[in-house]
This record gives structure tokens, C-alpha cells and sequence, in this order.
């Protein structure tokens, strides 16, 4: 019985399982669809005014945004673009996403929402529980 038990174990140490990769990270859950998209994928020298002219096309655009570079002033290669409607935004991903914008392909998708912010713990400042309070120092 000891010996079996030493086998699988002996079997166990040399198989291919124990040094399989590990599994790889679960891609994150697509957005609900909403009248806001994300655009990635653009070319540096897309502007807010061709991503809009662009996205136009599909639906009335009610503002489009190119992230740019505080120093330099080119695009960062992602923006938004928001629709009057979901159906106008659908027609919009299904119309541009993997399409050529700048001679570059560009990705469109549902924008997910913002996380909410971390909000400041109430008593950031530690309570100190040794020696006397501050107002006490070289009070006689």
C-alpha cells in the first residue's frame, strides 16, 4: 500500500500537469450597451473633428473626444464618442469597429462606466495612543 501510494506521488511529481502554465486571466465582462463608445487604435494624428466627422456617418454624434497628450498635443491613441441613441451607437460600432480611420484600423466597443472613486476614509489621521496630547507638550 506505502509503495502505491509512493508510485502515484513519484507519477505526480514527473507529470506534464505540474508544470502547465498557468491559466490565463478572464478578458474583462463586455459594457451594457449605452449611446457612449470607446475608440481605440487611432493614429496620432487623429483629431476630435475627424473622429466625429467619422462616426457621423452611422447617427446624430452628440460629442466625440480624442484623448490627447498635455505635452505634445497628439492623440493617445483612444477617444469617445457619444450618440443620441443606443441604436445610432450600435450602428456606429458596427459601421467603424476594425474599419481604417488615418490609415490606421481602429476598435469601437461600448464604453464601460467609470469605477466610482475611492473615497477618503472619515479619520485619515491616525489617533496616536502614546504620550500626552499635543497641546500638553512643555505645558507645567
Amino acid at each position: 500500500m506505502a509503495a502505491a501510494a509512493a508510485r502515484s506521488g513519484f507519477r505526480r511529481m514527473f507529470s506534464n500537469s505540474a508544470f502547465a502554465p498557468p491559466k490565463p486571466p478572464m478578458p474583462p465582462a463586455k459594457a451594457d450597451p449605452s449611446p457612449n463608445l470607446f475608440v481605440s487604435g487611432l493614429s496620432k494624428r487623429t483629431t476630435t473633428d475627424g473622429l466625429k466627422e467619422a462616426f457621423a456617418k452611422f447617427g446624430e454624434v452628440i460629442h466625440a473626444k480624442v484623448i490627447t497628450d498635455s505635452v505634445t498635443g497628439f492623440s493617445k491613441g483612444f477617444g469617445f464618442v457619444r450618440y443620441a441613441t443606443v441604436e445610432d451607437a450600435s450602428k456606429g460600432i458596427e459601421g467603424m469597429d476594425g474599419k481604417f480611420l488615418d490609415g490606421w484600423v481602429i476598435f469601437a466597443e461600448y464604453a464601460r462606466p467609470r469605477p466610482p472613486p475611492h473615497q477618503p476614509e472619515t479619520n485619515s489621521q491616525p489617533q496616536q495612543s502614546w504620550g500626552p496630547p499635543s497641546s500638553s507638550w512643555g505645558a507645567q
